[in-house]
């Protein structure tokens, strides 16, 4: 087949000492097949039109037809057959006369790429048989009518994942006749997780029908003490979605004849839904300033993102870790592997490895943030995909993490996956890919270390329980919130923790022990901070409290620092310093309060309204630190969404939005975003600016597309004020 691709000189691939064929990573290029292909010399009253001929292929294709009924597909929005993995579908051919199975003889042909090649499965000629096995590539006739025939095909349960061209070939005795090329019988076949034979398979109805079809999901955010949600907009059915990913596949040069296999597509996809060293999809922004872009808060779904990827080809600006997640969720879902986002609170980002994040202080207590290098994210969002580990030892299938934002590199590329959550839950971070990392987000110590004026490093305080205090995910079949830190860890200062920890260092986690520094923690006093709700723009205050267990009376010297701080943890700026000296009566405890204004924190405020607060206290007697550290988030306004009237699909309708502006300013530069899957396109207006206390009102019409419930997703987005959101939820009605 592929030697007879073509004569003409210009289509020759250029000449490679070391494989005869290029390689083949486009899904999209084709080469050209014959529509005769002869076996040697034709005598001349050879009529192709005397033999058994295709008039017409008919791929029962419509969303409401059997094949993506079956194949539960019928929510893309594409015109062309898209099927699942060793699962049967069906086609008619219509032929010139009726078919002889006596005398004539035809078969089908399958192929990708611009070198199809059997045994790399991007040619596949399928002859029809009289029975079908499960998970192997087969086809038997199941009606004859006339001129028409039907044929169950069943693909094989491996096969590669992608765009197939059909073709239909007839044996003469002087040659194949074949169809010509038609677009309109291309084939899309995706991953299969209804199917037991597939890797990806999910024996549950109710999580593949969330993790596989639902197209909206949330997004966790906020930090440990204050969960936040909202809504994110997966759109995998949309227009031209399913095309975006596969284009992602042959942007990461990944093999066609990989594609079957959804280890290696996870792995390629993690890195190439970031920009960093191969031009992918989103470009990470963590700075605050978002010129020439879009700020990562202000998108309300994927789609948007990867239609213009791709169109553009460039990366589209900007991202942070939900923008990265919630695009690979939808890359996940569209072909077909079961995904779902994961939120981390209190994330480690440790630069070494060594599951210790370090905090260092000077003599005065003060966090010197000249050595300190580790953070801490208030939270970070990655993702679980669900398959089968062939390559792993029994027992390591099941969810893996994967995960887009890029924090380290992994085998020379900003990659993270896919690493198995039982094996990290056991700590057998041994096994590819990337467990190490993931274990250490998930399960470090922070160590508040002393540096003295002669250079000796004493460690005051060890936190063991602060790093992935929480993991959570959504619901299955709802929006609430589930807590699944149990699948990464035991429980903590059990018997089987101790274990994971002592495998995952025999495994070369590295470790340091305590031994080589000195750790005297003061045992009789505890401090405790505590802080009270606060909205944005107004002034709040924070409580210290000290308990003195002991029988002496103390002084303290007390040091609070505030912070304006990225969700990553990174400091943007000081705005509160304050210091007092508290008297500590023996055994009783003693509160002191500090107020922080709005003056203090409004001008330097970052998207997420996050604060982080250091309190260092010196007792004065002994010399001891006691140290405490806090996240704090500020509660942010939201978007008010209604309809008016009635919402019949294809009827037109309209939905209002409401912003009240709660700020002692003006808002500059105002954007809002209104998009819903299978409800509208994103819709984008801008308005120059909102005036303090006023209300501004946006109405906008659009087209219903498909009945069912559906969710609208607002955000607006200005100078002053980011990560507004607002949604509803909405019945559509059938027309």
């Amino acid at each position: 087949m592929s030697e007879t691709t073509s004569t003409n000189e210009e289509n020759k691939p250029p000449l490679n000492g070391r494989r005869a064929i290029p390689p083949n990573y486009s899904n999209d290029e084709e080469n050209e097949v014959p529509e005769m292909e002869a076996f040697g010399l034709i005598p001349r009253g050879f009529n192709p039109r005397d033999y058994l001929r295709v008039v017409d292929i008919y791929m029962f294709k419509e969303p409401q037809e059997i094949n993506k009924q079956e194949h539960h597909t019928d929510k893309y929005y594409n015109p062309k057959l898209i099927v699942r993995r060793g699962q049967a579908f069906q086609i008619q051919i219509d032929f010139n006369r009726p078919y002889k199975p006596e005398t004539d003889q035809f078969w089908l042909e399958f192929l990708m790429g611009r070198y199809p090649q059997q045994n790399k499965g991007t040619y596949i000629p399928i002859l029809v048989g009289n029975v079908l096995k499960p998970g192997q590539w087969g086809a038997k006739i199941i009606h004859r009518e006339n001129n028409s025939i039907r044929l169950s095909i069943m693909s094989s349960a491996t096969c590669i994942i992608g765009k197939f061209r059909l073709y239909v070939a007839v044996l003469t005795p002087y040659g194949i006749l074949r169809t010509r090329r038609n677009s309109a019988t291309d084939t899309y076949i995706l991953f299969n997780p209804w199917c037991q034979l597939d890797a990806v398979y999910l024996d549950d109805e109710k999580e593949r029908e969330e993790y596989v079809l639902n197209d909206v999901g949330i997004v966790f955010h906020g930090n440990i003490e204050d969960v936040k949600s909202r809504s994110w907009s997966y759109g995998q059915f949309e227009e031209n979605i399913l095309d975006a990913c596969l284009f992602l596949m042959d942007k990461a040069e990944l093999e066609l004849s990989g594609r079957g296999n959804p280890i290696k597509i996870c792995r390629v996809a993690s890195a190439v839904i970031n920009s960093r060293d191969d031009n992918g999809v989103i470009a990470g922004s963590w700075n605050n300033s978002y010129d020439y872009g879009v700020a990562p808060s202000a998108w309300t779904g994927s789609v948007d993102i990867l239609l213009e990827y791709y169109s553009s080809k460039q990366p589209v600006r900007y991202g942070q870790c939900w923008v990265f997640a919630g695009v690979f969720n939808t890359f996940l879902r569209c072909l077909g592997i079961p995904a779902r986002l994961i939120t981390n609170y209190s994330s480690a980002h440790d630069n070494n490895a060594n599951l210790r994040l370090d905090f260092f202080l000077d003599d005065e207590g003060k966090v010197d943030t000249r050595l300190t290098k580790d953070s801490v994210w208030n939270y970070h969002c990655w993702n679980e995909a669900w398959m089968t580990r062939p390559d792993l030892p029994v027992g390591f299938g099941g969810w893996q993490v994967v995960d887009g934002t890029p924090q380290e590199t992994s085998d020379g590329m900003y990659r993270c996956g896919p690493a198995s959550v039982q094996a990290i839950k056991h700590g057998h971070v041994c096994f590819q890919f990337d467990a190490p990392f993931v274990y250490a987000e998930v399960n470090s110590d922070i160590f508040y270390t002393r540096v003295e004026k002669n250079g000796t490093q004493v460690v005051e305080k060890i936190d063991t329980t602060r790093i992935g205090q929480l993991i959570v995910t959504k619901e299955v079949g709802g929006d609430g919130m589930v807590d699944i830190t149990e699948e990464y860890k035991f429980r903590e200062g059990s018997d089987e923790e101790r274990l994971a920890l002592e495998t995952a260092v025999m495994y070369g986690v590295k470790k340091q022990s305590t031994q080589d520094t000195t750790y005297q923690p003061q045992t009789d006093v505890d401090m405790d901070f505590q802080a009270q709700k606060a909205v944005l723009g107004n002034d709040f205050k924070v409580t210290i409290t000290f308990r003195n267990k002991s029988r002496n009376s103390y002084t303290a010297t007390t040091y609070l620092s505030g912070n304006i701080v990225f969700y990553t943890g990174v400091t943007k700026s000081e705005f509160k310093k304050h210091s007092f000296t508290a008297k500590l009566e023996s055994s009783s405890s003693s509160s002191f309060d500090i107020v922080i204004k709005s003056s203090e924190y409004m001008r330097d405020l970052l998207e997420q309204a996050s604060f982080h607060f250091f309190v260092t206290a010196r007792i004065n007697e002994t010399g001891k630190i006691l140290a405490v550290q806090k996240a704090l988030m500020l509660e942010i306004p939201t978007l008010r969404i209604k309809t008016k009237g009635e919402l019949v699909a294809g009827k037109e309708a309209s939905v209002i939005v409401e912003f009240t502006n709660p700020l002692k300013q003006t808002l500059e530069n105002v954007t809002l975003r209104l998009e819903g899957p299978g409800v509208l396109r994103t819709i984008k207006k801008q308005f120059g600016r909102i005036p303090m206390n006023s209300t501004l009102t946006w109405e906008a019409k659009f087209f219903p597309m498909r009945p069912g419930l559906r969710k609208l997703i607002a955000s607006l987005n200005s100078d002053a004020l980011r990560h507004v959101y607002g949604e509803l939820v909405v019945q559509i009605q059938k027309p």
